[in-house]
């Protein structure tokens, strides 16, 4: 069986590639996907996370994505998502290729918010906020930079150590990119165009009397109930609420499921990218409203990363 390592799916997944595979895949949809979720609980109160995403695009192609999230690796010098990808010929259903688990997760995630920036953030957008340095955040950067013209990345963590690491690791990749490691969060937030969060908080680091008009944030980190990445100021300064899959989000985000719980949102009135893809609802109206979109994932956009990937590897 073909087997695609980590640096190959790095390399094929150019976000130039991979953006315009997940809004198509967002026009087309998907006839199946699914997701199931098991934990374990930790001694420390934390949890072990084993995710599990099948998607399904009838004579086409099918495949299935095994994510393992386990915080406590960081102490252990390795990285928290860990897992494998299996792709499917859906004419045959022949196996296709395997793909490393862990890198077209980050490549996935990082381009499906560039595929919602594409959309909702302003065409003039040069500075991007990046709040957190784990591995998805260098990811989310080049991403960002793929679909606007970034000249400027205020970069915030709470750990300097750890920052300045990844701004080393990453300069070399985008040389016309001014890169900062910044103390003041909330000076980074005011000043960005673009507000990208990738953090495991469970209380809320970007308030919204930071956003400035015209200010696009993108909330990623956040999957469980208890996470928090924005508070409700956010949620009230902006002028429509999007995210990627509704099944990922609504009842299962912390950014979401909070804010409805207490009745300031209404969950009837959020847009999910299928519906933008497909023009039923609305992109950015003005360059002066505030975007607010959270990302979930989910198996159909998994299906489109491996998919752009495998094709990129067969062509001549």
């Amino acid at each position: 069986m073909l087997w695609l390592d980590a640096e190959a799916v790095r390399h094929l997944g150019d976000f130039r590639r991979l953006v315009p595979a997940i809004q198509k895949m967002n026009k087309q949809g998907t006839d199946r996907v699914e997701r199931m979720l098991l934990s374990q609980p930790r001694a420390n109160g934390g949890q072990n996370d084993w995710l599990m995403l099948p998607a399904w695009q009838y004579d086409t192609c099918f495949g299935i994505k095994i994510a393992n999230v386990f915080s406590g690796n960081a102490a252990r010098n390795l990285a928290s998502v860990q897992g494998a990808y299996l792709l499917f010929d859906g004419t045959t259903g022949e196996t296709l290729c395997g793909l490393d688990g862990s890198m077209l997760t980050l490549r996935k995630t990082a381009a499906n918010s560039a595929a919602a920036a594409d959309w909702l953030a302003r065409k003039d957008a040069r500075t991007l906020c990046m709040v957190g340095a784990g591995a998805l955040a260098p990811h989310l950067i080049e991403a960002h930079c793929a679909v606007r013209a970034i000249d400027r990345v205020l970069w915030w963590n709470r750990s300097r150590p750890a920052l300045e690491r990844a701004i080393a690791a990453l300069a070399p990749r985008l040389p016309k990119v001014a890169m900062a490691a910044v103390d003041d969060l909330r000076d980074a937030v005011s000043t960005a165009d673009i507000v990208s969060a990738a953090t495991m908080a469970m209380v809320p680091l970007v308030t919204g009397a930071w956003l400035r008009p015209g200010t696009h944030l993108d909330l990623v980190g956040g999957y469980r109930p208890d996470m928090r990445e924005a508070d409700n100021d956010c949620i009230a300064r902006a002028a429509r609420h999007y995210v990627d899959a509704r099944f990922t989000t609504i009842e299962v985000a912390g950014d979401l499921t909070q804010p409805i719980a207490s009745g300031l949102l209404d969950s009837a009135g959020i847009i999910d990218m299928e519906q933008v893809a497909r023009g039923e609802k609305p992109q950015r109206l003005s360059d002066d409203e505030i975007t607010w979109f959270k990302s979930g994932g989910g198996g159909h956009e998994d299906l489109a990363t491996a998919w752009a990937i495998y094709k990129a590897f067969k062509a001549p």
